[in-house]
């Protein structure tokens, strides 16, 4: 399996296991009045995890604007 596609799926993974805690957490966050931090705390995981693929996408298809900058010297 190439390298990249265990990436991919890492993150579906990862994606899913925030989803499924949020579920857990719901009712204790909508007893507490904290259903807006723990749906921003899933959605910002999720997006976090969404740009970070979308980099690695990048750095595979060998987009200029993907690599680093070279280090001064």
């Amino acid at each position: 399996m190439r390298p990249s596609r265990i990436k991919t799926i890492g993150y579906l993974i990862s994606s899913a296991s925030v989803l499924l805690l949020g579920i857990a957490a719901w009712p204790g966050a909508r007893d507490a009045g904290l259903v807006p931090v723990l749906i921003g705390g899933m959605a910002t995981s999720a997006l976090g995890m969404a740009f970070r693929w979308r980099s690695y996408e990048l750095e595979k298809a060998g987009e200029p604007e993907a690599r680093d900058p070279p280090e001064r010297r």
